[in-house]
């Protein structure tokens, strides 16, 4: 396999497969706005996951106490 790279495009020369790296020509640039984003909605996705654990824990105690009660 050889890998040509130009300014902010690289070209790979391989046997064709269904990874899109190995088609042809992938823009750098377009790689690096995909990795930020994909970074943004990992990030987004952790925020949201640590606020429902705190939400979780601060009900676990009271739901634990309806359920001691009946």
């Amino acid at each position: 396999m050889s890998t040509v790279v130009t300014g902010t495009t690289r070209r790979t020369n391989s046997t064709p497969s269904s990874r899109p790296f190995d088609e042809g020509e992938v823009s750098v640039d377009e790689l690096f706005v995909k990795l930020e984003r994909a970074t943004a909605i990992i990030e987004t996705l952790e925020a949201r996951l640590d606020a429902t654990k705190a939400k979780v824990d601060e009900l676990a105690p009271r739901l634990s106490r309806v359920l001691e009660s009946e």
